[in-house]
């Protein structure tokens, strides 16, 4: 099967200097102090991170890392959060409170295109802003962002449910972030795990265009029907909701894709309660998470593809110091427009042709931890 290549990808081609020691403030907290790690007592570095939500695991697990990152490297570190997956007017007024009190970067994971206006400001002021996990459209709105190639973890668990279906009808339902917003991380992930079974993409920058039957050229191939995209919001009852409503216009679903896992684990509720089994229907998903891969060691989840959120955010807090220090941003990775902190697809049903680790070996690097 031909691999559909996303326009403006790059890889690794640098490594990221480390540098002092800190302290963390909480968001509406007083920030607290350290002194360096060679006793020097030098000036801290500011640096605020905005998360999308303080309710999704993900960005729990990038708040871990960067605390631990700050306390390594001489950063004052101050956290904040949308209220929800979306929320851009929270993020905004955070982006605009780091410029106030004089933080010298942001990191962020953008909620949508509104915060982009606000992330200028924050450039124009002399802030450094470093994206995470979503880059931002356009990608040099930022300094550089670390992110999982979404397009290349949505083509892995593709490639893996057009083996594991051997050339059976797909019936699919498609579980998104968004349907009133267009984030890279959300047709990323659904774009790659469509050209991943082999379904011939309309606009890849576009949920929801391609033609609603045809045949996928995955694995031994077959005939497929989309049933349709809904939005879950990347939340449990999100995702329960959208799988309500894709089996409401056709109960025959037997594949679903969904945008992280606690979208998944809400469309596993649905089926349940709709009297689907885990022989009827294939659920594939994006996270890799420590919740999520104990997810598909209990079969809740067929398939995922392992993200590294704690690196981007180590990552992340180590480039802001090296920008202040040195003014050196670190280089994207060759082929597309962001530094790729790495993907892995994890299921205990292992396909021929189909690289993949286990719930073992995922277990011990879920969040990207050590």
């Amino acid at each position: 099967m031909k691999i559909h290549m996303h326009k403006g990808r790059k890889t690794l081609t640098s490594a990221l200097a480390i540098s002092a020691a800190a302290a963390l403030a909480l968001t509406g907290c007083a920030g607290t102090t350290a002194t360096s790690p060679s006793g020097g007592g030098s000036e801290e570095i500011g640096v605020s991170l905005i998360v999308k939500t303080n309710s999704n695991p993900f960005f729990i697990a990038m708040q871990e890392g960067a605390k631990a990152a700050a306390e390594e490297n001489g950063v004052n570190l101050t956290l904040a959060a949308g209220k929800e997956d979306g929320d851009e007017d929270t993020q905004i007024q955070a982006i605009e409170a780091a410029i106030s009190k004089g933080d010298a970067g942001i990191l962020i994971t953008p909620n949508g295109p509104a915060v982009l206006d606000a992330i200028a400001k924050a450039r124009d002021a002399g802030l450094f802003v470093i994206a995470l996990d979503t880059v931002p459209d356009p990608a040099d709105s930022v300094d550089i962002t670390f992110a999982t190639d979404n397009y290349l973890a949505g083509q892995y668990i593709g490639q893996w449910t057009a083996a594991t279906l051997d050339g059976g009808d797909a019936v699919i339902g498609l579980i998104d972030l968004f349907d009133d917003k267009a984030v890279t991380v959300d047709y990323n992930r659904d774009q790659g795990f469509l050209d991943g079974l082999g379904i011939e993409l309309g606009d890849d920058t576009i949920n929801g265009d391609e033609e609603a039957t045809g045949s996928y050229s995955g694995g031994a191939g077959g005939n497929y029907t989309i049933v349709g995209n809904e939005a879950s919001q990347g939340a449990e009852d999100g995702g329960r909701t959208a799988m309500e409503n894709l089996l409401a216009k056709n109960p025959d679903i037997n594949v679903v894709y969904t945008i992280n896992e606690p979208a998944a684990y809400g469309a596993y509720q649905a089926l349940e309660a709709a009297g689907k089994t885990a022989d009827d229907v294939i659920i594939v998903s994006v996270d890799g998470g420590c919740a999520g891969v104990g997810q598909v060691a209990d079969g809740i989840i067929d398939a995922t593809s392992q993200q590294y959120p704690v690196k981007m955010a180590e990552l992340g807090v180590e480039a802001i110091v090296e920008l202040v220090e040195t003014g050196e941003a670190p280089q994207t990775s060759d082929g597309l427009d962001f530094f790729n902190t790495g993907v892995a697809l994890v299921t205990d049903q292992p396909a021929e042709g189909v690289e993949s680790i286990d719930t073992a070996a995922a277990t011990e690097i879920c969040w990207g931890g050590e």
